[in-house]
């Protein structure tokens, strides 16, 4: 299968360029903005005609929560009107869709695993433009499915996971979120799971939760990388209301994957999957002395 996939150089498109060798049965496509802007009805027929392709994977998304909330037009470009567009032309093509949604789109209100069919209720803005969007591709009449998962991370871009580890290797000492509840997901993960559902055929378009296994706060992940990671400094446990932002986050947003391990598609422990990513980091570093690892909160 030749699969397209939009937002390469986001940590889910670098991902996916990572482990797509896995996959030797299918092509892949990898496209930035400028090659296949989601937004451009236009630009993205031209892209999608040129490379014939038979799949489509949307990784491009506006994923700055803070940002969102004064941005809301370029969220709701991003997050919405694409993911729309997009859909429209794959069901135009009559090729299947994986797109990605969030936790987000709860309001966190529950005490247990969240399913698929639970009332939604974002409590900002960028949680409100990625609902927007999975309604409209869920609703578009093309094949595929809506994966929505939580507290993303890997060995690229911006994520908790490198931000840990820089303060922790500059002796830093963070003050981490300890009443929020969620679970970790490496994007390897979600990327193989993406990649196996299309495999296994999209007669239809279906919404599915996707985290790795378990759940944990913030602040119990901080200590886990920093412990895991060798490094001496612990994290400073902190209410919600005592950290500096102004964007409301679910308080509770564990998704049930029962749906989709029903399919037969794997669901790691986040603990197995933290240290998948902290050795291959490990091993990018070796590679690359005198770097530390990058990124923000």
């Amino acid at each position: 299968m030749k699969i397209a996939v939009t937002g390469s150089q986001g940590q889910l498109g670098l991902t996916l360029g990572r482990i797509s060798s896995e996959y030797p049965r299918h092509e892949f496509i990898f496209a930035d903005r400028q090659e296949a802007d989601i937004t451009d009805p236009a630009a993205l027929l031209r892209f999608l005609e040129r490379t014939q392709a038979e799949a489509v994977i949307n990784c491009a998304a506006y994923t700055a929560v803070e940002q969102a909330e004064n941005d809301r037009e370029t969220a709701s470009r991003i997050n919405a009107a694409g993911p729309t567009l997009l859909a429209r032309m794959a069901r135009q093509k009559g090729i299947p869709l994986i797109h990605f949604s969030t936790d987000y789109v709860f309001p966190g209100n529950l005490n247990r695993p969240l399913r698929e069919e639970d009332p939604t209720g974002p409590l900002n803005v960028y949680g409100q433009t990625k609902l927007t969007g999975e309604r409209a591709v869920l609703e578009s009449g093309c094949r595929g499915a809506v994966l929505r998962t939580s507290w993303l991370y890997s060995e690229f871009g911006h994520n908790f996971v490198l931000t840990m580890l820089r303060l922790g290797h500059e002796g830093v000492s963070p003050r981490v979120i300890c009443d929020q509840i969620g679970s970790p997901t490496y994007a390897a993960d979600l990327a193989r799971a993406a990649v196996e559902l299309l495999g296994q055929g999209t007669p239809g378009m279906e919404l599915y939760h996707y985290s790795d296994e378990g759940s944990l706060s913030w602040y119990d992940f901080a200590q886990e990388i920093f412990s895991r990671a060798r490094l001496s400094v612990r994290a400073q446990a902190i209410a919600s209301a005592d950290y500096p932002s102004t964007v409301a986050r679910p308080p509770y947003s564990v998704l049930s994957k029962e749906k989709i391990a029903g399919r037969g598609i794997p669901v790691p422990c986040w603990t197995e999957s933290l240290q998948c990513c902290l050795d291959r980091i490990a091993r990018l570093h070796a590679h690359a002395p005198g770097q530390r690892p990058s990124g923000r909160i």
